[in-house]
């Protein structure tokens, strides 16, 4: 493997997740809060970009609303704040969608972004997902990332399911998955973070699930 070229993404680490009906579940906010304030630390210590993103739905918008207390990043975030971080604000699920993201990669010759933050159920899945028809390489740290629970017409789901479902779903395909601490040791050596492919998870699936 190649020595990735990585930016850490924290995907919308904003108050709205840490209270009401959006509040992440699994793992419990303030865990995954914990990491992704270790995987900062780390990514500072070692020089590696971090990009900071914020949802906004609108001025008037009930939830993810410019000026709004609930749109603020959380303190832990605003306390490490760096002029150097590149801030971004999207109007989409993916980070990539109608923002300057991928250019700002492509200008520092950055190939892989390492996403942390929330929701795994929306934005860090979709994500991963536009990332790799853009030649992006992705991964995802499982204790600093997190889900809430759901319940619609599709189906009822509660957030350990949700989260622990999904990053079996990315580590099969879509990108390489690891807790923080594994990923901070990565870091320090300029390792990749081993990603797992269909096939294979397919056959693993197959013989501990038989049909």
């Amino acid at each position: 493997m190649t020595s990735p070229q990585r930016a850490l993404v924290l995907v919308d680490v904003q108050l709205e997740y840490f209270s009401g009906p959006l509040e992440i579940r699994f793992p419990p906010v303030d865990d995954s809060l914990a990491q992704i304030t270790a995987a900062i630390d780390a990514a500072t210590a070692a020089g590696t970009p971090i990009v900071v993103v914020q949802h906004s739905e609108g001025e008037s918008a009930p939830v993810f609303a410019p000026g709004t207390e609930a749109f603020a990043l959380h303190p832990a975030v605003e306390q490490r704040w760096s002029p150097e971080w590149k801030h971004v604000t999207k109007h989409h699920s993916s980070v990539f969608a109608d923002t300057d993201l991928l250019s700002w990669l492509r200008e520092r010759s950055l190939d892989t972004v390492t996403l942390v933050g929330y929701m795994t159920n929306n934005c860090i899945m979709a994500s991963a997902v536009e990332a790799e028809a853009l030649g992006i390489a992705v991964e995802v740290l499982s204790d600093a990332t997190g889900a809430i629970s759901l319940v619609n017409a599709g189906g009822a789901v509660d957030a350990e399911t949700v989260h622990r479902t999904l990053m079996a779903i990315l580590q099969s395909n879509l990108a390489a998955v690891a807790p923080t601490s594994e990923w901070t040791a990565a870091l320090h050596v300029g390792a990749a973070i081993a990603k797992d492919a269909l096939p294979s998870s397919a056959t693993a699936g197959a013989e501990r699930f038989p049909a």
